[in-house]
């Protein structure tokens, strides 16, 4: 996606992105409507990719609905001592998670 973006980005300057050759100023690129296209989607695809970039750094189970077997080994593994961070490494989820996820079943006081 990152170099579709590029691509964009050079037509969105009126530039020819295979050659770096400006484009005439009869060409469609150069029409400030075509330009404003281009722009939109350039902003577009930047976004898309800061989502992905984001989703792909959060823990696999993020957003996922827990199961009564989650639920039971984390208040087993809370009791056994181990920390948020730990739960959080060991669940694959948020640490806000984690700690609501006790709230809920009276293990944690926020």
């Amino acid at each position: 996606m990152e170099k579709h973006l590029k691509i964009i980005e050079q037509l969105s300057t009126a530039t020819n992105p295979f050659t770096g050759e400006i484009f005439e100023d009869n060409h469609i690129c150069q029409n400030a409507k075509v330009t404003m296209a281009l722009v939109v989607a350039m902003k577009s695809l930047e976004n898309e990719i800061k989502k992905l970039k984001r989703k792909e750094s959060l823990p696999t189970n993020a957003g996922k609905q827990w199961t009564s077997e989650e639920d039971i080994n984390l208040i087993k593994e809370f009791d056994n001592k181990k920390s948020i961070k730990e739960l959080s490494e060991i669940f694959k989820r948020m640490i806000g998670s984690i700690q609501s996820r006790l709230v809920k079943h009276g293990k944690l006081n926020i």
